[in-house]
């Protein structure tokens, strides 16, 4: 299935009010039951896991709500390890809902942040809206913004992964997301794409992963 560039409505801010909330509604429905929720919380662990941190200060880059963050939290609360989350958008609207956590407004290929500012910067549901030439960009403004790694958690394309993004037009809440589901599917990537765009970063080590309803997973370890 060929990628297509299709700007999303949500993006557009092509909504009003109620829309907007109804569309972060359901993607927060999304991330909790199709594997959002869970894959940032593996990479989260895997990094605490391999650095033997007890303590990880985490950017979450086009966060909105920051429900990936929450949950991570939570789970790496019950392995003892804390996570003090950040989260930045580009709309301080979808940040109203952040809960403990501080939120940001900011331009995800200029982090208004100093070098090394965060143990990890990622992102969830974030990279397919961006082409091949920002993908490099903000991989390696998160590379220097962080300290240990830079964690991508996003959608894999496929056709199969596209009809149910269609059937799933049914259950929605907001027209925006009728709309957005299937053209997110449409414009994400596949590892095999992704991987020679991030060694373009020159880290020092990369890992890509599949997880459950084609969700793929990137760890980025920075190069010390």
């Amino acid at each position: 299935m060929k990628r297509a560039t299709t700007p999303e409505l949500l993006d557009a801010d092509a909504g009003n009010e109620q829309e907007v909330r109804d569309s972060l509604a359901d993607l927060r429905w999304l991330n909790r039951y199709f594997g959002g929720l869970a894959t940032t919380t593996k990479l989260l662990e895997r990094v605490a896991e391999k650095t033997r941190a007890q303590r990880l200060s985490y950017l979450d880059v086009g966060a909105a709500a920051g429900d990936g963050a929450a949950a991570a939290q939570r789970s790496l609360a019950r392995r003892g390890v804390e996570l003090k989350s950040v989260l930045l958008d580009r709309v301080a609207s979808h940040l109203e809902s952040r809960g403990a956590a501080s939120g940001v407004v900011g331009d995800a290929l200029q982090l208004p942040f100093a070098d090394s500012s965060f143990d990890v910067v990622g992102s969830s549901l974030f990279v397919h809206h961006l082409q091949p030439d920002e993908v490099l960009r903000f991989s390696k403004e998160a590379l220097r913004v962080c300290r240990r790694a830079v964690i991508i958690n996003d959608l894999r394309r496929a056709r199969v992964h596209w009809l149910a993004a269609m059937a799933g037009r049914a259950l929605y809440r907001s027209r925006l997301t009728r709309f957005d589901a299937p053209a997110s599917v449409r414009q994400a990537y596949t590892p095999a794409e992704m991987l020679p765009m991030l060694k373009q970063t020159g880290a020092g080590e990369l890992e890509i992963t599949s997880h459950y309803f084609y969700r793929m997973s990137v760890v980025i370890w920075k190069r010390h």
